[in-house]
C-alpha cells in the first residue's frame, strides 16, 4: 500500500485572526511565514511552509486535516486506491497548489468526520528556518478527532488509509499511526459517545524537544490567563509528558515530551488499555470539562 511521511498540516477556523495570529505566534510559539490580505494566516513548527493554517470562520472549528506523502508515486499509488474504493478523490489544479504553497495535492472527504482530509507530495521552499522562541517545537505531533460510529471509523483508517494502530483505550478512544511513521500516534479517533462530547475537534498536539519547555509553558500560560485544562501529566500509552490548554476560541492544544516510536518491521502489537483515568495520566488527572468542547467539524464541499 502507500506510505506516508507524516502529518502535514492542520487548517483551523478562528473567529478573530486579529486575536488569534499573535497567541499562536507569541504564546504557542509558531512562526509566522506568511498571512494573506483578506485571507488565511500560515504558520510553521519545522522547515515547512506550513504547518498550521488559520482561516477567519464564524465559527472555531477544524477545516481540514493535510498529510505528506513518502515519495510523488506514493501519491499516484493512493489516488488510484481512493478512486477504487469509491471515495472519490479530487486532485487540485495548479493554481490552487501554488496557492496553498504546496506540490501536487489531493483531496478527499472523510466519511466518519465529513472533513477535507488532503495528501499532498510536499510543500514548496521558503528559504528559511523555523527559529524557536518561547517554546522549542519540534514538530507537528497528532491530532485527535472525536467521532460518531468509532468502531466503523477506525476500522476505516485502518484498512482503507493505511493507519496502523498503536494502542485503544477500551471503547474511548485509538492511537494510530500513520504508516511507516514511527510515533505512537499522527492521529487519534476518539468515540464522541463514550466521552460525551459531540463530534468535532478533540486537540492539536505539538511536541517539544525538552521537558522544561512543558514546565515554561505551564508558568508561561498562567501567567497569561490562559486555561490549562489537564495536566501537567503523562500519558501511559505513549510515555508522553503533557500539557493541554485552550486556545481564545477554546479550542484545546497539547504540548508533549517524548514519545514512543515503533520500527517498520515486526512493531509490538497493540495494547488495549483499561477505560479509566490513569490509562490516560499516569499521576491521575482528571481533565476539565472545557477539554476537547470547541471545535466544529468543517463539511467538506461536494466535488
Amino acid at each position: 500500500m502507500f506510505r506516508y511521511k507524516k502529518l502535514g498540516y492542520v487548517a483551523l477556523n478562528v473567529t478573530d485572526l486579529s486575536r488569534s495570529v499573535p497567541f499562536y505566534r507569541d504564546l504557542v510559539g509558531l512562526q509566522l511565514n506568511e498571512q494573506v490580505e483578506g485571507g488565511p494566516a500560515f504558520f510553521a513548527c519545522s522547515a515547512d511552509h506550513h504547518n498550521v493554517v488559520l482561516h477567519q470562520g464564524g465559527e472555531p472549528g477544524l477545516k481540514r486535516v493535510g498529510w505528506e506523502m513518502e515519495q510523488p508515486d506514493e501519491l499516484d499509488r493512493l489516488f488510484e486506491h481512493l478512486q477504487k474504493v469509491g471515495l472519490n478523490p479530487v486532485a487540485l489544479s495548479p493554481e490552487e497548489c501554488r496557492a496553498l504553497r504546496q506540490q501536487r495535492t489531493i483531496r478527499i472527504k472523510e466519511p466518519f468526520s465529513g472533513l477535507t482530509f488532503e495528501f499532498y507530495e510536499g510543500q514548496l521552499e521558503r528559504g528559511s528556518t523555523y527559529t524557536p522562541t518561547v517554546t522549542k517545537i519540534a514538530r507537528l505531533g497528532h491530532v485527535v478527532l472525536n467521532v460518531e460510529r468509532w468502531p466503523e471509523a477506525v476500522k476505516f483508517f485502518k484498512e482503507t488509509l493505511n493507519f496502523r494502530i498503536s494502542d485503544y483505550v477500551d471503547g474511548f478512544i485509538a492511537f494510530m499511526r500513520c504508516f511507516p511513521n514511527p510515533y505512537h500516534h499522527s492521529l487519534g479517533i476518539g468515540n464522541a459517545a463514550a466521552t460525551r462530547k459531540d463530534p468535532g475537534l478533540n486537540h492539536v498536539n505539538f511536541m517539544v524537544t525538552d521537558m522544561d519547555d512543558v514546565g515554561c509553558a505551564l508558568t508561561r500560560v498562567k501567567r497569561h490567563d490562559v486555561p490549562i485544562v489537564y495536566g501537567p501529566g503523562r500519558h501511559p500509552p505513549s510515555g508522553s509528558i503533557f500539557l493541554y490548554f485552550l486556545d481564545p476560541d477554546g479550542m484545546t492544544l497539547e504540548y508533549s515530551y517524548g514519545m514512543e516510536e515503533f520500527p517498520e518491521e515486526r512493531p509490538r502489537k497493540a495494547r488495549v488499555l483499561e477505560a479509566r483515568p490513569e490509562s490516560l495520566d499516569y499521576w491521575g488527572n482528571v481533565p476539565d470539562p472545557r477539554f476537547a468542547s470547541t471545535g466544529r467539524f468543517e463539511p467538506a464541499s461536494e466535488g
